[in-house]
């Protein structure tokens, strides 16, 4: 009996978070992140599941930081009209000491007809409850897609979870010119799936975002790569002529070659170099088929090119878009044709 008590306790703070877009109800629910749009996604799912099964759905929220004695207990008992309940106890991270121990004794003995979201942002203020919730409760990540990466990602999923289906390059492009935020990428999406074909490519993103500054870039930075100088230049001098600012280019530019860097020569599938490397697969079979034009000491010299350009684009030079022209042509003039 021994040896499996401790097991359990070994595997409670590494157990493994599932994606949001998988909530489903059930008695404990633990969203873990600090994206407020993805929270209230998975709080509409909970709730518009509940009432699709059941017919209707009772929700409340908690404020873990004004909580009083007892509430928790107020809120998941039988209603007059037996509804059912979906529970959402908000920014655990700022808990008071009330909400900790009735939480605990609840969470030790849940209601099995009440669905209760905690909410948790980070940190380490209420760790006991964390870990008792990570023993039982369905573990949700909700943190905000940070790199290319996760931005990508989430635009495919977004895709998926409304049977349709956008190219690997235009999911890159549409996260590139929306931004950082996630209620925007996904009103981006939302736009596209309403209005476009069953698969989106690249042609419609740029017919929609074609004007956002990372846009711009990419289509630069992907015709530089391919060796195309005059398209990459043309492109350039284009994007100079609306505004484009360079820093941005140049920040394109060194995160394309930098993959190809990564990958060029490296063994194994796609996926594990992804996982190495800390990029999507698709991005990693791309930069593998490019990376076939540069030998070593083209990679080399095309870095040069961009660490130059940086310094020059940040003030180290007068002429920032020259620095950037001259990087684009040393990448389209390296390797072999």
């Amino acid at each position: 009996m021994t040896p499996a008590r401790t097991s359990s306790r070994r595997q409670a703070p590494s157990a493994p978070q599932t994606s949001w877009r998988e909530a489903v109800p059930q008695p404990l629910v633990l969203a873990s992140g600090s994206d407020e749009y993805i929270l209230q996604r998975i709080r509409e799912t909970l709730r518009d599941t509940i009432r699709a099964e059941r017919g209707s759905c009772e929700v409340t929220d908690i404020a873990a930081g004004d909580y009083e004695p007892g509430q928790l207990a107020v809120v998941t008992s039988p209603s007059l009209f037996d509804d059912p309940k979906l529970v959402c106890v908000q920014e655990l991270a700022g808990m008071n000491e009330h909400l900790l121990a009735d939480a605990l004794a609840y969470v030790a003995n849940p209601d099995p007809d009440v669905t209760v979201l905690w909410q948790h942002s980070g940190g380490n203020r209420g760790k006991k409850l964390l870990d008792a919730l990570k023993e039982k409760a369905l573990v949700l990540d909700c943190a905000p897609p940070k790199s290319d990466r996760d931005k990508s990602s989430f635009v495919l999923g977004e895709f998926r979870a409304q049977n349709k289906r956008i190219e690997p390059d235009a999911a890159r492009a549409l996260a590139a010119a929306v931004g950082t935020s996630t209620a925007e990428l996904a009103a981006a999406c939302a736009q596209l799936i309403a209005d476009g074909p069953v698969t989106v490519d690249l042609e419609l993103v740029e017919k929609y975002y074609g004007g956002r500054v990372e846009v711009t870039a990419f289509r630069v930075a992907d015709a530089a790569v391919a060796g195309n100088a005059e398209q990459a230049l043309k492109l350039w001098r284009q994007a100079v002529d609306v505004g484009v600012d360079p820093v941005p280019m140049v920040a394109t530019l060194g995160s394309k070659m930098r993959l190809i860097a990564l990958t060029a020569g490296s063994r194994g599938g796609a996926g594990q170099i992804a996982r190495d490397v800390g990029a999507a697969p698709w991005q990693v079979e791309r930069a593998q088929n490019e990376a076939r034009r540069f030998t070593a000491q083209d990679v080399t010299r095309a870095l040069q090119a961009i660490a130059e350009a940086d310094a020059q684009v940040k003030g180290a030079s007068r002429s920032p878009y020259f620095a950037v022209e001259r990087a684009i042509t040393v990448i389209a003039t390296s390797g072999h044709r």
